[in-house]
């Protein structure tokens, strides 16, 4: 398969992951974080270095995320069971 088909493939994936995360879906993080592994696995396959900054970067920044989400929706989920 051509590095042109994969790189519009894990494009989709990603914004798959965005939808959902749009949709407010915990999911869509999950997805945003795993499609970075495979950025990073075309970065080094297609030698296009500059692409591991970015999926490390939006790994980063997908964890991060999806972790203040997590503790949040625990938080309100906690407090509307005190009420």
């Amino acid at each position: 398969m051509s590095a042109q088909w994969w790189s519009w493939a894990l494009t989709l994936i990603g914004l798959t992951g965005w939808w959902l995360t749009g949709r407010r879906l915990w999911q869509g993080w999950a997805i945003s974080l795993a499609v970075q592994a495979l950025w990073l696995a075309y970065a080094l396959v297609t030698q296009q270095y500059g692409f591991i900054v970015a999926s490390v970067s939006y790994g980063a920044m997908a964890t991060l995320n999806l972790r203040r989400w997590r503790a949040e929706a625990a938080s309100t989920h906690t407090t509307r069971q005190e009420q």
